[in-house]
């Protein structure tokens, strides 16, 4: 069977007995176009079932539409559920996106990939500090939008969930629910949410006069997850609580304490994750979680994007997203809430 050949701008103006910059014209919002060259060039059009190249009309405009993301750990379901509603957010406000998911800890090389495609903003998800992302997204001359993370900078723009008031509400309950060995399970130490996370919970812990009394990290991975769980409650005196850096590896955790251990859940260990997500309420026992509003983090971060193509405006913002302790299952019950 033959291929249909595609139509181009050239076939349009033989076919209408046009020029190609009338073509052009017509395809162009804005430009002038008379109303007989229109109707030609429109019924030329749907003969050939031709439609122009929106990149290449966008950017005669100088604008694509296009909003670069970079992104990681799509394995975690909070982040693909994060990635699914950026997509019908900027789509519902006429964006595009182009995904960027690197297999590497170096993502600053990804950042003159992005430009290459003439994208109009740029969205990070990615949380890592050892990173010259700031300069290098500095240079580009486009607004970038941190999600998730507030570096040590202020000339980036940035979307955060309070990952600080997190760890605190976390070890707030573990104390108030009358546990004294209170563990962290972090993920890694060189992201700025798992600092905040971990100094949120030790200052809850020094605010009833407690100290942390272990950790281990799981690097955000399950494998890491069940190694350092392993490894917490094989301690000579294990921990009776355990806060966890996100929900994923709670969930490990909460599997190797009930299957390995033999644990009864929460009267001999408490577990808290952290981002409230849809998992964490599924679970048998059903997981006690603390984080942000997924869809008002979107929302937010798509608004700021598309604010600040519309406008060109330099300036810079910084949104802090408060969290919400959700609590279920896997931690006892405040007194008065049984």
């Amino acid at each position: 069977m033959k291929t249909q050949k595609t139509a181009r701008s050239a076939d349009v103006a033989r076919l209408a007995g046009v020029s190609r910059s009338a073509v052009s014209r017509t395809f162009t919002e804005g430009a002038y176009v008379s109303d007989e060259t229109r109707a030609k060039v429109l019924a030329a059009a749907r003969m050939l079932n031709y439609s122009p190249n929106a990149i290449a009309r966008s950017l005669s405009k100088r604008s694509t539409g296009l909003v670069g993301i970079i992104a990681a750990d799509l394995y975690n379901p909070v982040h693909a559920e994060m990635l699914e509603r950026m997509s019908r957010e900027l789509q519902a406000r006429g964006l595009g996106i182009l995904l960027l998911v690197p297999d590497t800890s170096n993502f600053d090389e990804f950042i003159p990939r992005l430009m290459s495609y003439q994208v109009d903003a740029v969205i990070t998800t990615v949380s890592t500090l050892d990173t010259n992302l700031p300069l290098a997204a500095l240079q580009t001359g486009v607004p970038v939008v941190m999600m998730q993370q507030i570096l040590g900078t202020n000339a980036l723009n940035s979307v955060s969930g309070d990952d600080y008031g997190g760890g605190y509400a976390a070890g707030k309950l573990l104390c108030e629910t009358g546990h004294r060995r209170i563990a962290f399970l972090s993920g890694r130490s060189d992201t700025a949410n798992n600092r905040d996370r971990e100094r949120g919970l030790k200052d809850a812990l020094a605010a009833h006069r407690m100290a942390l009394h272990a950790e281990e990290p799981g690097f955000f991975r399950l494998d890491g997850a069940a190694a350092a769980a392993r490894k917490l409650l094989s301690l000579p005196v294990p921990p009776d609580a355990i806060f966890c850096a996100n929900d994923n590896m709670a969930l490990v955790a909460l599997q190797v304490a009930r299957t390995e251990f033999g644990l009864a859940i929460p009267e001999q260990l408490a577990i808290v994750g952290y981002d409230n997500s849809d998992p964490a309420s599924w679970s048998a026992p059903g997981l006690t979680s603390v984080g942000p509003d997924m869809s008002e983090m979107v929302h937010l971060t798509i608004d700021m994007v598309a604010r600040k193509i519309a406008s060109g405006d330099g300036s810079v913002e910084h949104l802090l997203v408060p969290v919400r302790l959700v609590e279920r299952q896997t931690t006892r019950p405040r007194r008065g809430n049984t």
